[in-house]
This record gives C-alpha cells, structure tokens and sequence, in this order.
C-alpha cells in the first residue's frame, strides 16, 4: 500500500507539472492569431502513430482519451500512465519567401485503471488549442518619402483541458463513458502600429482573455466479434457545446513618443462578453484481426459555425469589442489509420511484439480571415510501439511517431511541419492479487 500510495503521490506531481508546462505555446502559426488559435491533436502515443484515429480504438493496456467509453476495457490488475511531448520545425511561404521556425512543447499526459469489473477510470491534462506567433510588415508611406510604416503582430496562450473520466460495460460489447473536463487558458494578442518618425503616436491594440470553465464529452462503443479472429467496434462522441465566459477585452493605446503621455480605450464599453466552445460530434470503426492487425476510420465534426468572435470593429462611428458571426465555419475531418503487431502481443520474438503504425487526415478550415475560408489541413504519419520490459512482466511502450503537416490557402501563407513525437506508456502492476501457499 506505501509503494501503491508513493506512486500515486508521483502521479498527481507529474500531472501538475503538466498542467505548468502545457502554459507554454505548441506553435509558431500567423494562424493562431485568429478564433481561439490552432486546433491541437489530443491522442494519445498510439493515436498519433496513426494520426488521430481513436474513436474506436479500445485496448486494455493504452488509455485512449478521445472516446471514454473505452476505458471500460482497461486491464484489471494494471496501472497505465502515458506521457508526450513533441518537437517541431516549420516552413512558412508566402509570395516567393520563406521562412523556418522551431518549437518543442510538453503534449499531454493520461493515467487509466479499472475500478471495478467492466468500470474504468482515467484522468489526464490535454491541449484544446495553441496560440504562438509572432511577425512584423513593414511600407513605406508613399513614393515620395523614405518614412517606413511598420505593424508588428505578437500573440501567445492557448486553451488546456485537465479531465477525469469514466467508461462502462453494462452489457458485454456496450460500452459507455464520459469525461468532465476543466477548461483554461486563454490569449494575449498584440497588434502594433509604428513609424520610423519619431513625431508621430504609435498605435497598439492587445486583445486578452482568460477562461475557467467546464467541458463534457460523452462516448460509446459497440464491439461484436465476426469470427474467432475478427472483431469489429464502432465509435460514437459527443461534447457540449456551451459558453466559457472568458471576459474578452481589447485595450487600444496611443502614444506619443514626444510627450511619452499614453492615452488608453478599453473595451468592451458596456458589461462583459462571453466566448463559446462548438458542438462536436464523432463517428468510428476500426477492425481488429487476431490481436495483430487493427484498422479504422474516424470522422469528426465540430460545429464552430454556430459560434460567434470577439472581434474589435467600428459601426455607425461608435468603436467597441463586440461578439460577431460568420468568423467560422463547421470543421470536418476524416482520418484513416492502422496498427499492425507482427507477432502479436504475447510473441517471443522481440520485432515480432513491435507495432508499427501509420495514418493520414484531411481536415477543413475553420476559420474565415478577411471573408476568405482559411487553411485546410493535411497530415500523414508514421509510428512505432516498442515494448519496454521492466520488473516482473509488466510490459511498457516507448511511442515514436513522425508527423508531416500542410496547411494552405490560396489568399495566404502555406505552412508544412515536420513533427517528432516522443510517448512513454508506463503499465504497473498495482492490483496483483498474490497467493501464498
């Protein structure tokens, strides 16, 4: 029990050091600068191998957050902790010009047992969304002089969601499960306007939020098996949709760098706004053959259509932070993956116990810039488990996956990533039961 208690003790530090980390930015995008930045991937180690799949995705020695449902099928006698991070470098082209970043971020961080029979639990800190930028255009004035006009662009925060879950088996092949997440974060985003003369204000505009709210998904998963070999589950997810507060503000500033008087506007003028999150609805099947070879599409649909911005605007003379809609549009993404495992989980043969993964997605924009629809995205990986023996046959996972990543739009910039990431599934054995005779 002091062993046991110890380990929990390190659990919970390892997951605080989580929620820490996951403070930092996950991107370099202009893209996040706009709605509530970047959409971030929340799989697990062996759902990145195949590139988000996971709906339907059940396995009873890897925690797979994206349906609760499968927590039903977690092992009895085994605590499972997995943990990710990642590193990235990014092209950005645009008009013949180009340009490379690079970020490394703490990803997530999960833990899952099983309570009782059929009954398991998890919980875990995932990333929701990313904010990370920062860039400059500077102009002349005009022809006739040399004055140059500069607009610098800064912005950094992004939504985090720490959740405790639950899936049930009532019926054998019926699974059922909800996660209750908190959701936090937020954005900082600075626009700045200045002049190479010095007689002249500069202009700045920085728009802040800062959430603290819930989130609910819930989830199902129905298995049949087709013969002794096959098996065949299908996937379903639900997560509310509903308001997040958040106190969106915007603070214009001039200043005078004669004077160095600032003269400050904050909006909104009157009472607070509040941000949403979408409706999001998910669909999945996967095929398992003879413990060897898993196969599966996902589909996902969050409705941000019905979602309304903060956005700073003039109307009618009169300036003011105001919620506006048809800033977003429905994203719909299909991914496609498949896991196979050579030998099999119990093979001698230590390649034989390797599984190699890979999937690819297309996703659609959903944001709309200047009118136009932004960036759709396309992304292809490839993976690998290994198995990691340590103690007494208490099989572990190192989770290795590559990631290419394209976002493009005809009006702006193209973005291609080429993504590391590094996942380690610890499985302890907590709940032996020994027997001495």
């Amino acid at each position: 029990m002091k062993i046991m208690y110890r380990k929990t003790i390190f659990a919970g530090i390892l997951m605080w050091s989580a929620m820490t980390a996951s403070a930092q930015s996950g991107t370099n995008s202009p893209y996040s600068q706009y709605g509530f930045g970047t959409i971030s991937e929340q799989a697990g180690g062996p759902g990145r191998g195949m590139n988000g799949l996971g709906i339907a995705y059940r396995e009873h020695n890897q925690v797979n957050a994206l349906n609760p449902a499968s927590y039903a099928s977690l092992d009895s006698i085994t605590f499972i902790f997995d943990v990710g991070l990642s590193g990235q470098l990014t092209n950005f082209k645009e008009n013949g010009k180009s340009v490379n970043a690079k970020n490394a971020n703490f990803e997530y961080v999960m833990a899952g047992f099983r309570l009782a029979r059929r009954l398991g639990l998890s919980f875990g800190v995932l990333p929701y969304t990313n904010v990370g930028y920062s860039y400059s255009t500077s102009q002349k004035i005009d022809a006739s002089t040399t004055d140059v006009f500069t607009t610098t662009f800064t912005g950094k925060g992004g939504l985090h969601e720490a959740y405790l879950g639950l899936g049930w088996e009532p019926i054998k092949g019926i699974s059922f499960g909800v996660n209750g997440g908190y959701l936090w974060g937020g954005y900082d985003r600075t626009v700045s306007n200045s002049y190479s003369d010095s007689h002249v204000n500069t202009l700045s505009k920085t728009y802040s939020a800062s959430v603290r709210n819930y989130k609910l998904d819930f989830g199902l998963q129905l298995s049949a098996r087709l013969s002794k070999k096959d098996q065949i589950t299908l996937g379903a997810t639900y997560g509310i949709g509903h308001k997040i507060g958040g106190k969106p503000s915007c603070q214009v500033i001039s200043f005078n760098p004669q004077t160095s008087v600032a003269d400050t506007v904050s909006y909104p003028r009157n009472g607070e706004l509040d941000l949403e999150i979408p409706t999001s609805f998910g669909a999945g099947l996967m095929w398992y053959h003879d413990g060897k070879i898993k196969i599966g599409v996902d589909y996902t649909l969050q409705k941000w259509s019905s979602v309304k911005s903060a956005e700073y605007a003039v109307v009618d003379n009169v300036a003011d932070l105001r919620l506006t809609e048809n800033c977003f549009r429905d994203r719909h993404k299909v991914s496609l993956g498949a896991e196979i495992c050579p030998g099999g989980e119990m093979s001698r043969k230590f390649l034989g116990r390797i599984r190699y993964r890979a999937g690819v997605a297309y996703a659609t924009p959903y944001l709309k810039i200047n009118g136009h629809d932004g960036p759709k995205e396309l992304t292809a990986s490839l993976g690998f488990g290994i198995p990691i023996l340590h103690g007494w046959n208490k099989p572990s996972f190192l989770n290795i996956s590559a990631q290419y990543v394209r976002q493009d739009c005809k009006q702006f910039i193209t973005e291609n990533t080429f993504r590391i990431n590094i996942g380690l599934t610890f499985s302890e054995r907590w709940f032996d039961k020994w027997k001495v005779e």
